[in-house]
């Protein structure tokens, strides 16, 4: 029996054709259990069953109705009957809300795991999105908001230092070290050095105007390179800025223009954190740069440096070669005017 007894008897005449390129041909369309029979209107010969609540309407709301026994493309019966219709219709609604659901009970926790999940995304999207943020920014992108960086700092140390024969000692350095690509040497304010996003390193005045050697500004550039890998510049500089302005950079590949308003003095007064010994130390030897006159720009004492002082890999024979040779040394001396 049907969904409904009063459609037992009901019959109605049709076009079905088999496949797409099959010939159409008259047939007489009856209700089985739970099926709709098509059947050949000559012989009588039943020439195919459809699932009622599979069936699926070609043409909502149009005459003559289409309808197929799935989504896939094959069979199809033209109906003009509109008892015919209104039944296939009505029973088809009648069996589908039998059919078990179990994913309504599924649809019920997902909508509480998600308002407990929307909870936890006021607390978790915002770092997700900042970390994006900075994960995906190309290195274009980083020199470009590292200069920003250096736009915003410079108000208050100054514009960076800028000699011609000073410059080419700067790129001599970054050269040398391995590690930033631009280096530049602010004017004042500046205590130690900084690591910028895009791999710019900037060093204060004192870092090469009161030492005799250019070891200690490579020491102090190292240190910064360090800390650079341990903490993404871009992604300390998202986390201040906040989430809106790392969707912005995700959406729009550019910061807002307020974004970076107050990070110079965030800068100035937040050194770098000093690396453990034990890496800093096998940074210096990599650089081939002695850790002593770094440990004694950290602490003129030598007291709370002294791990960098006894194990510098080059306490007892001198690094393989200078960090800069003497006309660059003396040059970069020069850079801010002396």
């Amino acid at each position: 029996m049907t969904a409904l007894p009063q459609y037992d008897r009901l019959e109605a005449p049709g076009i079905w054709r088999e496949t797409p390129q099959a010939q159409r041909q008259e047939v007489i369309v009856s209700f089985g259990d739970a099926t709709l029979v098509i059947a050949d209107d000559r012989s009588a010969r039943a020439l195919a069953h459809w699932s009622l609540p599979a069936m699926v309407r070609r043409n909502p709301g149009k005459r003559p109705a289409l309808y197929a026994p799935s989504e896939e493309e094959g069979e199809e019966l033209e109906l003009a009957d509109e008892t015919m219709i209104e039944a296939i219709e009505k029973v088809h609604t009648v069996l589908e809300a039998r059919r078990p659901h179990p994913g309504r009970l599924r649809s019920v926790f997902s909508i509480g795991a998600g308002v407990a999940l929307a909870g936890l995304a006021v607390l978790w999207l915002p770092g997700a999105l900042i970390e994006q943020a900075a994960r995906v920014a190309p290195q274009a992108k980083r020199v470009e908001i590292g200069r920003q960086v250096l736009a915003e700092l410079s108000t208050l140390t100054g514009a960076p230092c800028r000699a011609s024969s000073g410059d080419a000692a700067l790129k001599a350095l970054a050269a040398r070290l391995s590690g930033p690509e631009q280096i530049l040497v602010l004017p004042q304010a500046l205590k130690g050095a900084r690591r910028l996003p895009g791999k710019i390193a900037v060093i204060g005045r004192g870092l090469i105007e009161k030492v005799d050697t250019p070891e200690a500004a490579a020491g102090q550039i190292i240190a910064a390179e360090l800390d650079g890998v341990e903490h993404d510049p871009l992604l300390t500089l998202l986390r201040w800025a906040g989430a809106r302005a790392a969707f912005k950079l995700l959406t729009t590949g550019d910061l807002p223009a307020s974004a970076l308003k107050g990070y110079g003095e965030v800068l100035l007064a937040t050194p770098p954190a000093r690396p453990a010994d034990e890496p800093l130390l096998a940074a210096f030897a990599a650089a081939g740069v002695s850790s002593t006159p770094y440990a004694f720009s950290v602490d003129p004492s030598g007291e709370s440096v002294l791990g960098l002082i006894e194990a510098d890999p080059f306490r007892d024979a001198p690094a393989p070669r200078p960090v800069l040779d003497d006309a660059n040394w003396v040059a970069l001396q020069d850079i801010c005017g002396g």
